[in-house]
C-alpha cells in the first residue's frame, strides 16, 4: 500500500469531502485541492482573511491514475491547455481567443480516465503569467522560468469518486489569520516579482517564441522549437 498525507486548507473542518461539493471552474476542473506542502495548507487556510483550518488525510494511491503534470512527460503548454478548459480567462484580442482555441485542440490533456491530477496551482500571480502568455505579451521562456517556482506552487488534486474514497481524514488542526494571511500575500507579491524580473531580463525574442508564433507555425507539442526552450 503507497499512502500519503494530503493537505486542505480552507475555513472549516471537512470530514468527508463530497466530489459534488466542487467549484467546476477551477484550475483543472471539479476536485478536491490539497497541498504536501504544510506551510502551503495553512496560507490557503487563511487567504480570505479568517482564521481557518488544515484538514489532514490518509491518501492511498495504490491502483489510482495519476496525472502528473510536472513529471517532465508534460509541458507548462499542457497546464495552459487545461486552464483555458476550465477557468474563465481575460481575452481582449482576436489572438487570446485564437490561441485558447488552438492551445485546448493541440494542448490540451483529457482528465476523464485519471483520478488524481498533479500540477501547478494557478493563484493570481500564476493566472497572471497565463493570461499574459495567451494575450501575446509574455514569451515561452518566461513563462517557463517564472513558473519555476518551488513546491509551494504545486497542488495534488482528486478528481474521482474513486480517488475521493479514498481520502481518510486524520484530523484538523487551526490556523491564524494574523500570520497566515500576510505570509499568503507576501508569496504572491514574491510570485509577481518574479514575474518582472523575468520581463525585465529577457532583451531578445529573436530566439524565443510568442504565441502568435505557435499560431503562425501551427507548431505541435513535440515541435523542435518548443522542445528546445522548454527542456534548456
Amino acid at each position: 500500500m503507497s499512502t500519503i498525507q494530503l493537505l486542505h486548507g480552507t475555513d472549516h473542518i471537512i470530514e468527508v469531502p463530497d466530489i459534488n461539493i466542487g467549484n467546476p471552474h477551477n484550475d483543472y476542473g471539479r476536485g478536491f485541492y490539497c497541498t504536501c506542502v504544510d506551510e502551503m495548507a495553512k496560507e490557503w487556510a487563511c487567504k480570505k482573511n479568517t482564521d481557518g483550518f488544515v484538514n489532514v488525510y490518509d491518501f492511498d494511491e495504490d491502483g489510482l491514475k495519476v496525472l502528473n503534470l510536472l513529471s517532465g512527460n508534460h509541458t507548462v503548454l499542457n497546464w495552459i491547455a487545461l486552464l483555458l478548459q476550465f477557468r474563465t480567462f481575460k481575452l481582449d484580442s482576436e489572438v487570446a481567443v485564437d490561441a485558447r482555441d488552438y492551445i485546448i485542440e493541440h494542448y490540451s490533456v483529457d482528465l476523464s480516465g485519471y483520478d488524481i491530477v498533479v500540477g501547478y496551482r494557478a493563484d493570481d500571480s500564476y493566472f497572471q503569467y497565463a493570461e499574459s502568455f495567451v494575450s501575446n505579451t509574455l514569451p515561452l521562456r518566461s513563462l517557463n522560468k517564472a513558473l519555476r517556482l518551488g513546491k509551494l506552487g504545486e497542488q495534488t488534486v482528486v478528481i474521482s469518486q474513486r480517488g475521493f474514497e479514498r481520502l481518510k481524514f486524520v484530523d484538523a488542526y487551526s490556523v491564524d489569520k494574523n500570520v497566515y494571511y500576510p505570509k499568503f500575500l507576501d508569496r504572491d507579491t514574491k510570485a509577481r516579482d518574479t514575474y518582472r524580473k523575468e520581463i525585465k531580463k529577457t532583451k531578445s525574442y529573436r530566439d524565443d517564441i510568442f504565441v502568435l508564433d505557435i499560431l503562425r507555425e501551427e507548431m505541435s507539442n513535440d515541435d523542435s522549437r518548443i522542445q528546445r526552450i522548454l527542456f534548456e
